[in-house]
């Protein structure tokens, strides 16, 4: 829950072991299930398939906003894709890709 905060991210937790995270009109849920190992998917690996994909309105202020964060690792940097989304990916302290994407407008180019 730390780890979202600095992301912008207000957290709520209630026992035992779940929280809702939120960011103006982001919620995200979150599930501590101890012991809990997630399987090894070498094909998800090798896609770099996301596991969170949230739309925003200004990707590139939040682009700014989280590459001058040292605890945040940009997996993918900003770029333009084939099917109109404007995106960069971040990968959670758990190995979770976050996909922040806004659809391409002359503007944003």
């Amino acid at each position: 829950m730390r780890w979202y905060k600095q992301l912008g991210f207000e957290s709520r937790y209630y026992p035992p072991g779940f929280a809702i995270l939120r960011r103006d009109e982001v919620e995200i849920f979150l599930q501590q299930q101890p012991g809990y190992a997630a399987p090894d998917d070498i094909g998800r690996r090798k896609r770099e398939a996301w596991n969170v994909y949230i739309v925003t309105d200004d990707v590139k202020a939040l682009y700014a906003e989280y590459s001058a964060l040292p605890e945040v690792k940009i997996s993918r940097p900003l770029c333009p894709q084939e099917y109109g989304m404007l995106e960069f990916d971040v990968m959670d302290l758990n190995g979770h890709r976050l996909v922040f994407a806004q659809p391409i407008s002359s503007d944003l180019l």
